[in-house]
């Protein structure tokens, strides 16, 4: 996203009130003319922690699942250029639709993950989680250095390349490896 590679993981907060869950509709706001999508891999945390050394990350989650990060990409700019916090950008209700999980066990090795979103049939957004900045083990770690988990708690990982505008009437399905965990319209 033309942006220096970061030394330590960008975090941010999204309330519950931003999930949309079961593949319901994504309503585009009416305060952005530039909503933009963002597949991301899902830590699903399973245990309380604080702290958490990076070697024991691998212990407080066991699900991994797909969700879209979705970003008022206008609101975000201005707030960016006069130094403000971006959270309405980020946060605002309904930006954070939420696939299925798979159990880690099952996906093999967590450094070798691939995830896809297509938007009408096309994919625009292609990685796998050997690219990413940072492991899941990296940004539990670092997280919980600020902020406590508790079981349930979503983390979303970061986003490959192709982040790009969604439109009314956008079909966006997001996969992981080759199953299909998210699909829903834009309206």
């Amino acid at each position: 996203m033309k942006s220096l590679i970061p030394e330590i993981p960008v975090l941010f907060l999204k309330p519950d009130t931003a999930l949309v869950r079961n593949n319901k509709p994504f309503f585009h706001p009416d305060f952005s003319s530039e909503i933009h999508h963002e597949v991301e891999f899902v830590l699903k945390i399973k245990r309380l922690g604080r702290n958490i050394a990076n070697e024991f990350a691998c212990r407080y989650y066991d699900e991994i699942g797909v969700g879209i990060d979705f970003t008022a990409r206008d609101l975000q700019r201005e707030c960016k250029e006069k130094g403000h916090p971006w959270e309405i950008a980020k946060a605002f209700d309904n930006s954070a639709p939420l696939g299925g999980f798979l159990q880690k066990k099952d996906l093999g090795d967590t450094g070798n993950i691939s995830i896809r979103l297509d938007v009408n049939g096309k994919t625009v957004q292609r990685g796998n989680s050997s690219d990413m900045i940072f492991s899941f083990d990296q940004i539990i770690s670092y997280v919980s250095r600020f902020i406590t988990l508790k079981i349930g708690d979503l983390i979303f990982t970061g986003t490959p390349a192709g982040v790009g505008p969604v439109r009314i009437g956008d079909r966006l399905q997001a996969w992981i490896d080759d199953k299909l965990l998210l699909d829903f319209y834009v309206r």
